[in-house]
């Protein structure tokens, strides 16, 4: 399983959670078969309320899950379709949250969950 996970940073296990997918600088991608962290810069990380493509870095990278705090409802819709499963996390690092996922402890994002601007949590 490939785990995108939105980061502050660039520190592989280390990074900081951002709050929100499209908004983030970087995405890291940990692959729970390997253990291997991946760093994809977001081009697009600055962008208008609804205007980001956050996939577009990542259509080459064969993603399975999305972990994150929030994001919009459209972006959802959008993982959704590609088969992306997308789950809520309140941890700070992408160590804290690969060993939540690995514990089953992760909630699944829907509809009724998503964000409805920048500040829902």
């Amino acid at each position: 399983m490939r785990l995108c996970i939105p980061t502050t940073d660039d520190k592989g296990q280390h990074a900081e959670l951002c709050d929100h997918f499209g908004s983030a600088p970087y995405l890291t991608i940990y692959d729970s078969k390997t253990g291997a962290y991946e760093i994809v810069n977001n081009s697009d990380h600055e962008h208008e309320h609804g205007t980001c493509h956050p996939m577009d870095n990542l259509k080459s990278k064969s993603i399975d899950c999305v972990v994150c705090r929030g994001l919009g409802r459209r972006a959802l819709e959008k993982l959704h379709s590609g088969r992306i499963r997308v789950l809520r996390t309140d941890r700070s690092t992408v160590e804290e949250i690969v060993q939540n996922f690995s514990a089953e402890e992760l909630s699944e994002i829907d509809a009724e969950s998503a964000c409805q601007n920048h500040r829902c949590h």
